[in-house]
Formats: C-alpha cells, sequence, structure tokens
C-alpha cells in the first residue's frame, strides 16, 4: 500500500523535504524572469496617453496647465528614482509580472498628484498644506512599503483629516478591506478620521467615503471572486456625487455621514 511516507521519501530523494518548494520547481514558479524594460517603457508612454486624455476632459480648474511638466516630474522623474534605486525590484508580483505591479503603483501615484489640485479647491486651502503621509512615500526609500497607510494628510477647520486617493479604471469600484481596518484603527488609537476619494476614471466620477465608520455588518461589503475572494466594500452609486468634467465640490456639499 502506497502512503504518504512513500511521498515523503520520494521527494526527498528528489531533494525537497519542502512541499510547498517542491511545488514552485515543478510549476516553474521560482523561475523569477529579468524585468523586461522595453515593455516597462511601453507602460510609461501607456500612462502619458492616458494623463493626456483625461488633462484634455477635466474641468479647467483642476487640469494641468502644463501637462508635459506634470508628466516629467510626476511620471518619468518618479520612474528613474525607482529605477536606480532599485524599488521596482521591491514591488513583488503578487502573482502577476512585476512590471503590471509597477504599472499600477504608478498610475495610483499619478492619480494622488494629479487630483492635489482638486482636493486643495474642495477643502479651499493651498495645495501646499497638502501632506504626503503614505509609507510608500519616495522621498523616503527607506520605509517604502506599499502600506494601507492613507497617502494625504491635511489640517481643516483644525481638525486632522486623512485621505486615500483611489481610482479604478474598469467600472468596478472598491475598498479593500485591509485600508478599513486601518482607518478604525487610527480614528481609535488617534482621533483621526479617514476618507477615501474614489476617481472613477472609467465613468469620469468622484465617490466620497468616510471609511472610518462602515459597519460590519453594511450590505456593501461583498466577496470578488476575481480578486481571489477577498472581502472589499463595494462602493455604491449615491456616493459618487462630483463629475470630473465639472468643477469640484466644496467641502460643506459633500456628506461624509
Amino acid at each position: 500500500m502506497i502512503t504518504t511516507t512513500d511521498f515523503r521519501e520520494y521527494r526527498t530523494k528528489l531533494g525537497y523535504s519542502n512541499q510547498a518548494e517542491f511545488k514552485n520547481f515543478l510549476s516553474g514558479k521560482d523561475v523569477i524572469p529579468g524585468l523586461d524594460w522595453q515593455y516597462i517603457d511601453k507602460l510609461n508612454n501607456r500612462l502619458e496617453d492616458v494623463f493626456i486624455k483625461i488633462n484634455n476632459v477635466v474641468d479647467y480648474s483642476i487640469s494641468q496647465s502644463n501637462i508635459n511638466t506634470f508628466i516629467k516630474e510626476t511620471l518619468y522623474d518618479s520612474y528613474n528614482i525607482i529605477k536606480n534605486s532599485s524599488i521596482i525590484y521591491r514591488l513583488n508580483n503578487q502573482g502577476r509580472r512585476p512590471e503590471q505591479v509597477y504599472f499600477n503603483w504608478m498610475r495610483g501615484h499619478l492619480v494622488s498628484e494629479y487630483f492635489k489640485k482638486a482636493l486643495s479647491i474642495i477643502f479651499e486651502i493651498n495645495i501646499d498644506k497638502i501632506e504626503s503621509i503614505g509609507k510608500d512615500d519616495l522621498n523616503n526609500l527607506n520605509i517604502f512599503s506599499r502600506q494601507p497607510t492613507a497617502d494625504l494628510q491635511i489640517i481643516h477647520n483644525n481638525i486632522i483629516i486623512r485621505f486615500e486617493m483611489q481610482a479604478g479604471f474598469q467600472g468596478i469600484n472598491d475598498i479593500k478591506e485591509h485600508k478599513v481596518r486601518e482607518a478604525k484603527h487610527i480614528l481609535q488609537e488617534q482621533n483621526i478620521f479617514s476618507y477615501v476619494i474614489h476617481f472613477d476614471l472609467f465613468n469620469g466620477q468622484v465617490a466620497f467615503i468616510n471609511i472610518s465608520e462602515i459597519e460590519d455588518s453594511d450590505l456593501n461589503w461583498v466577496t470578488r471572486q476575481q480578486m481571489e475572494g477577498q472581502t472589499v466594500f463595494s462602493i455604491d452609486q449615491n456616493y459618487f456625487i462630483w463629475k470630473i468634467t465639472e468643477s469640484p465640490v466644496k467641502y460643506k456639499e459633500i456628506n461624509f455621514d
């Protein structure tokens, strides 16, 4: 009778006492491809095209007066930092090509930087008063870790508010569960509220959500099978109150409750 002992002895003869390592060996998952820099160049070109198109349709008040300068400073200067400091190798592939992980990270980075101008208008503050606090800040490479910490922070009416600037590009608009957990932790420990400003760039609309107070029983919690069964907060259409082709809403017009 063939037993699990026979299985173990067989794998040991092949030089593998660890089942996970042997699975990786047989599947080739331990073979890490070299980065395709030509592919990354093409992805950067696509990002450039995306934001040039967006800049052509958003309301004039939030558009970049010199989109080429914005792209150089925000996309290509950031890319050179990532490339020269080897940060790109820290963007683990999560089952995807590292180039695609880079593309998704950089796309989010561009969204956050591009719409800072809109944030300053919404809260009627100087753009220089918007502080970057995310741990993926390229100004501090030592703490670059792609953690769920909110991207931006402002002081509005003497109250600290944190923002997660995120975007959807396929018409599916979700907030990951770990971001909500982090927001609740920050509220409990520091009495700071965290909001998500979600840019649905597939449909040209923007939602505002107070994620510090989302209830565990909220009906918008769903399981996404296409995301390996992850639980996410699906953003209801009622949260979307601003079209990016129009002037930004003002803070007093937003119901964060």
